[in-house]
């Protein structure tokens, strides 16, 4: 009998000792305290003003809600910085009588990432993402803010990912 308790402190030690090393947004061990996020200047030929203020809040969010790190203001571990450099909206199909019945929204983001602690980690790559929304639709009120938040979503997912999750 006690062997059999020995036998399962052992296998939850092995189990709880596991779980420190990884976690459920999949970044493993990050090897900073501190993090900032530079405000991301909309540097696109088309101009939607605010965006880059969302997108900016938007990066921190994901960053604070997914990891322990402490926002800072200057002097952070691990920097994001860049711009919005392409904010661009496309017709997408049409219909018989040559007219689109569907457009995209597309935005692209460069970002540099640097960690202080593991300049290997540092980059600079583009991200970006689109939306699809129908021609009849103007892109303005509930449907930018709907396509907003999706690209948003997805951008700032793929940031953390590259620059945090290692995916």
């Amino acid at each position: 009998m006690k062997k059999l308790h020995y036998t399962l402190l052992i296998a939850l030690l092995f189990a709880l000792n596991s779980c420190s090393v990884y976690n459920f947004t999949g970044t493993g061990k990050i090897d900073a305290k501190t993090f900032q996020v530079n405000f991301f200047q909309n540097n696109a030929d088309l101009i939607e003003p605010g965006i880059d203020r969302t997108f900016t809040l938007a990066l921190q969010d994901i960053i604070q809600n997914q990891t322990n790190l402490n926002l800072v203001k200057t002097g952070g571990d691990l920097t994001y910085e860049g711009e919005i450099v392409d904010y661009r909206i496309s017709p997408m199909t049409a219909t018989a009588d040559q007219k689109a019945s569907q457009n995209r929204l597309k935005i692209r983001v460069n970002v540099r990432f640097t960690n202080k602690n593991k300049e290997v980690d540092n980059f600079e790559k583009t991200f970006e993402f689109y939306y699809d929304y129908p021609a009849t639709q103007q892109l303005g009120g509930a449907t930018l803010s709907n396509a907003l938040k999706e690209i948003f979503d997805r951008i700032t997912q793929d940031i953390f990912n590259e620059s945090l999750a290692k995916w």
